[in-house]
């Protein structure tokens, strides 16, 4: 890469992850769901993807392109009629690249009880007018629950590298061991 390129990434004015922070909250209808009554799993990662993406649009101001989905778990269901709540915020920003988690909540509209549904990672990377991949601002953590978030990422980014480059995992998880000694 072009050290002017590099350069121009560390001019850039970082920003808290909190400036990213995004809540999107629909309602469960019967088109969304399956036979059982619960909302489709592919219907909950098109919002997840819609509601990382704004986080990741917010923190780099430019538009932006889902890169990968590293980890996704469903853990309870979510039914016809209840809220779907999504939070989103930037977990760490590479040259070109940002991290985004993703919680997703079911609320029953009847008696207000939460429930922790769903959680993704996401990847996008940021595009200029041409559709090129252009540098995004750092992100500068401040409460330890963000140094934890940040830390975590740069861990999960160097894995999805191995795994994109045909590395093994294995290998790449001793060295990341090594180098927490």
């Amino acid at each position: 890469m072009p050290k002017g390129k590099r350069s121009l990434s560390k001019k850039l004015a970082g920003k808290p992850p909190s400036v990213s922070r995004s809540e999107m909250i629909e309602v469960v209808l019967p088109n969304d769901a399956n036979l059982l009554g619960n909302i489709l799993g592919g219907r909950v990662m098109h919002l997840i993807d819609i509601t990382g993406a704004i986080a990741a649009h917010r923190h780099s101001n430019s538009h932006v392109v889902t890169a990968s989905v590293d980890y996704i778990d469903f853990r309870n269901p979510i039914k016809v009629g209840d809220l779907v709540m999504l939070r989103s915020e930037v977990n760490r920003a590479f040259h070109t690249s940002i991290e985004v988690g993703v919680d997703v909540f079911s609320e029953n509209v009847l008696t207000g009880k939460r429930t922790h549904t769903s959680s993704a990672y996401v990847t996008y990377v940021a595009i200029d007018q041409n559709d090129k991949p252009h540098p995004v601002p750092p992100v500068i953590p401040h409460t330890p629950a963000e140094k934890r978030r940040y830390r975590e990422a740069g861990i999960r980014r160097r894995i999805r590298l191995a795994h994109r480059y045909g590395r093994g995992l294995a290998e790449e998880a001793k060295r990341l061991e090594r180098r927490r000694k």
